[in-house]
């Protein structure tokens, strides 16, 4: 019963880093672009962020029951998949590098329940939902990004050609505050997911093992006897969690992402957030985990490369991309130490 209480705290501490790690990337275009303050991008954020989350579960019921077997799976296991996905997240928040918090869960789940089921790979569900739900997406999704960014920019550049660049400004400076509020929506509606998908299997998981037989009856909705759907109030709790969690920090990445990438006016400010909303929330209604942090930082680069390659900052990009290839590999190890740890003690 300890440890279902600290893999339930655990959770909701990895929801409060996503939310200043990942949410500060949903935000980062609008602060840059200086359309809103922080503290009211944050506000902004987070209500889009709350709206999105309730839209749907169909990406929690991937990440709960969708990429490894749940007979597999007990506390410790989800104890140090949390644990290596907060690890990760916290060394390259500290590093301002704008990685996959979505990923580190995804590899620390992985790499703890294979080693949890002794190296067994049957565990894993490749075929119908890893490679399908997170490598393809992983590899596809950038690329989305990139030429959905460039050709919006193109676009929006062909049709206001005429148009003097103070009006533009003052056009996109509103209209970034509805793609702010998109991104918000759809980050919202992807990533606030998968830790409701992680506490609905801890929940799961401690009824079945009989961890929440005798509590009392007021607790009773604790009990989730089928994983057939997400309770409400684990939408709501991870939800605000997130929304603290954006309050909370974050302006380390938002200075990667607006300022070191590319240096960003509303116009592109607002085709990025607008291509990459649309990404993720085509994604989310799939039911695909897609990385926020991918898409965006994708869609910032299309978008600066349509007025010339060199507009790009191709250092910061190599740093960005190497967190991003080593975010799957080293949570899944981390996650496998700490389970191997564990049970050498």
């Amino acid at each position: 019963m300890t440890l279902f209480v600290i893999v339930v705290i655990a959770a909701l501490v990895f929801t409060y880093i996503n939310g200043f790690h990942d949410t500060a990337n949903a935000i980062a275009t609008v602060v840059s672009t200086k359309v809103l303050t922080p503290r009211l991008a944050v506000a902004w954020a987070s209500i889009w962020n709350l709206v999105g989350a309730l839209a749907g579960t169909a990406v929690a019921t991937t990440i709960g029951k969708g990429l490894v077997d749940t007979n597999a799976v007990n506390m410790t296991v989800l104890l140090c998949a949390l644990l290596s996905a907060i690890i990760w997240g916290l060394l390259t928040w500290w590093l301002g590098l704008p990685s996959s918090s979505s990923h580190a869960l995804i590899g620390g789940l992985c790499g703890a329940t294979l080693a949890g089921a002794g190296g067994d790979w049957a565990v894993l569900k490749w075929s119908t939902g890893i490679w399908p739900k997170v490598i393809l997406p992983m590899l596809l999704s950038p690329l989305a990004g990139f030429f959905g960014g460039l050709l919006m920019m193109t676009a929006i550049m062909i049709c206001f050609s005429r148009v003097r660049p103070r009006i533009v400004s003052a056009i996109f400076g509103k209209a970034q505050l509805a793609s702010a509020g998109f991104m918000g929506f759809s980050h919202g509606s992807n990533d606030a997911q998968k830790t409701m998908g992680i506490l609905t299997l801890t929940l799961f998981k401690a009824t079945h093992d009989g961890l929440l037989d005798n509590v009392p009856s007021w607790a009773a909705f604790l009990r989730i006897p089928e994983f057939n759907s997400v309770p409400r109030w684990i939408v709501f709790t991870c939800a605000v969690t997130m929304a603290a969690g954006t309050a909370g920090g974050g302006m380390r990445i938002i200075k990667t992402m607006g300022q070191k990438l590319v240096k960003l006016q509303p116009v592109q400010g607002f085709a990025a957030e607008t291509t990459a909303a649309c990404v993720i929330y085509s994604a989310s209604v799939m039911g695909v985990p897609v990385s926020t942090t991918h898409v965006i930082s994708t869609s910032i680069m299309g978008v600066g490369a349509s007025k010339r390659l060199s507009a790009v900052k191709w250092g910061v990009v190599e740093r960005i991309v190497w967190a991003w290839v080593l975010t799957l590999p080293v949570t899944a190890l981390l996650g496998a130490a700490f389970v191997w740890l564990f049970h050498r003690g």
